[in-house]
């Protein structure tokens, strides 16, 4: 069986078990699969948690996984369409390209992105996930996490993108505890060379942060020379208000 076919019998497995939990010889029925074949599938399936044994039955219905990233999903799309109108604000009264990033295990995730009218920008980001130490929202974010969670991201191994890519713990402890102070992160060629990017981080009503806004561009132009702790002051009051508005909303 090609990987291909894989991936679309086990959706069809899926689909079959969406109206509620059944055996392994009825969805073998509905997708028209061979028994023995739909029961390897289940099995797959239940080791991944998209599917379940329901408790004391041979039936199955879907697992737990599925919620879990159904309900990831929600919240992305609920934290970008509130952060949207706030992303072109920003790019517009900056003239910079704004993003929203949500944390990803020890990644970053770019999920938003408003470029600015200047001729010349910088790639689009979104879909890229970034280890956290080598960019700006990476590090707004890691600066708030609780202390035994940041020992544990700075006790892994980490990866150095460019010449300037901070990779030395004791190093990024310092520099989270001046993120603290000041409420967002700045880098420069950290990741990528040439490009200089400022952020903040954004908690929902719990107060867990769950995404960070920040602006980034080209480092020969971006900061304006005396204009870097003002930039840093507005995308931090852009955070603010995305926050308030989550919170408004109990997201």
């Amino acid at each position: 069986m090609s990987r291909v076919q894989s991936i679309e019998r086990a959706f069809a497995v899926l689909a079959a078990l969406t109206d509620g939990p059944i055996g392994v010889t009825e969805v073998a029925e509905r997708v028209a699969l061979p028994k023995s074949t739909a029961a390897r599938m289940l099995l797959s399936l239940a080791r991944e948690g998209a599917v379940e044994q329901v408790p004391g039955e041979t039936r199955y219905r879907l697992g737990p996984r599925l919620e879990t990233l159904a309900t990831g999903l929600v919240a992305t799309r609920n934290v970008v369409a509130v952060a949207r109108p706030h992303l072109a604000e920003l790019a517009a009264s900056i003239g910079e390209t704004a993003g929203l990033s949500i944390p990803d295990g020890s990644t970053m995730h770019y999920v938003e992105q408003v470029d600015s009218d200047h001729p010349v920008s910088v790639r689009d980001w979104t879909g890229a996930r970034i280890p956290m130490h080598a960019v700006s929202s990476g590090l707004a974010v890691l600066a708030l996490w609780p202390r035994a969670r940041i020992e544990a991201y700075l006790g892994d191994p980490l990866e150095r993108f460019t010449d300037r890519t901070m990779i030395d713990p004791s190093l990024l402890r310092t520099r989270l505890q001046r993120i603290q102070l000041d409420g967002n992160a700045w880098t420069n060629g950290e990741y990528a060379e040439g490009i200089a990017s400022v952020a903040a981080a954004i908690a929902d009503a719990s107060g867990e942060v769950v995404a960070a806004v920040h602006v980034h561009g080209p480092s020969y132009r971006f900061p304006p020379a005396g204009r870097e702790a003002a930039l840093g002051l507005q995308v931090t009051a852009t955070a603010t208000r995305i926050a308030r508005t989550l919170r408004q909303a109990g997201g």
